[in-house]
C-alpha cells in the first residue's frame, strides 16, 4: 500500500490531534502535532519573562529561535506522542489556559513560523505522516494527498475546551475560554504569515454535532479512498 502524507487543519479545539492521533494509530503513520510545537515556544517566551504587558520581545525570541529544540517522543504505554522542550517532557505544561491565551500571537511571527515550518517539513519528507495544525496543508505540505479542514461551533469549541481543563483539574470559565477561542480564531486568520485557511482542495468537515466515533469511521474512509484509488 502506498504511503501519503495527510494534512489536518482547522480552528482551534476541534479536535484536530484526537482525529489525527487516532487515526496515525489506526493506520500505523507518524503523527505530529504541529500546534504543540508553537505551544512549546509560547512555553519558552513565558519561562523567559519574554512578554511585557502582553507583547512578545521578538528581537529577544528571534535569537533565541537556534536554542529552542522540540521532539517528540512516544508514551510506551499510550502509544501517543509527548512533547519535549530541550529535553524536558512539556506535555501536560503547554495544555494550560496561560500558554492558551499567548500561542498565537507567538505562531504569527514570522521567523517563528519559517523555523518550525522547516522542521515539520524535515518530519515529512519520507511520507507516512498525519500531521494537524493551522496551514499544514496550505504551506506545509501543499502536495498532500488527502487535507481535510476541521471547523465547529466556537460555542461547542469553548465547552470542549472547559470540559477538556475541567477533566484535568484546571479551574476556568466557560465565558473566559469562549472569548479565548474568538480571540485565536481572529489571530489566526488574519495574519500576515500564513493565514489560516481551508486550502482549495481540502476536505471540509463540520464535527459540531460529530462524535468521536463517527469521525473516525469518515476519516478512515477518505483515507481509504485514497490509498486505494
Amino acid at each position: 500500500m502506498k504511503k501519503i502524507t495527510i494534512a489536518i487543519d482547522g480552528f482551534s479545539s476541534c479536535g484536530k490531534s484526537t482525529m489525527a492521533k487516532d487515526l496515525a494509530h489506526e493506520i500505523g503513520y507518524i503523527y505530529v502535532d504541529s500546534g504543540a510545537m508553537y505551544r512549546a515556544v509560547t512555553l519558552y517566551a513565558l519561562r523567559n519573562g519574554l512578554f511585557l504587558n502582553g507583547e512578545i520581545a521578538k528581537d529577544d525570541l528571534e535569537q533565541r529561535i537556534p536554542n529552542i529544540k522540540i521532539t517528540f517522543k512516544l508514551d510506551p504505554n499510550t502509544s501517543r506522542p509527548i512533547t519535549y522542550l530541550n529535553g524536558e517532557n512539556v506535555e501536560n505544561e503547554i495544555r494550560t489556559m496561560e500558554v492558551s491565551s499567548h500561542v498565537s500571537v507567538v505562531a504569527a511571527l514570522g521567523f517563528v513560523r519559517e523555523a518550525m515550518v522547516r522542521l515539520q517539513q524535515e518530519m515529512g519528507k519520507d511520507k507516512g505522516i498525519v500531521m494537524d495544525g493551522r496551514d499544514i496543508g496550505t504551506t506545509v505540505f501543499p502536495d498532500a494527498e488527502l487535507k481535510i479542514f476541521v471547523t465547529a461551533s466556537p460555542e461547542v469549541r469553548a465547552q470542549r475546551r472547559f470540559d477538556e481543563l475541567k477533566a484535568k483539574g484546571q479551574e476556568s470559565s466557560f465565558e473566559s475560554i469562549l472569548q479565548n477561542v474568538k480571540e485565536r480564531d481572529n489571530i489566526d486568520m488574519n495574519r500576515a504569515v500564513s493565514p489560516l485557511r481551508k486550502a482549495d482542495d481540502a476536505l471540509l468537515l463540520d464535527n459540531s454535532n460529530l462524535t468521536i466515533a463517527e469521525q473516525k469511521i469518515w476519516l478512515k474512509e477518505q483515507f481509504d479512498r485514497i490509498v486505494n484509488s
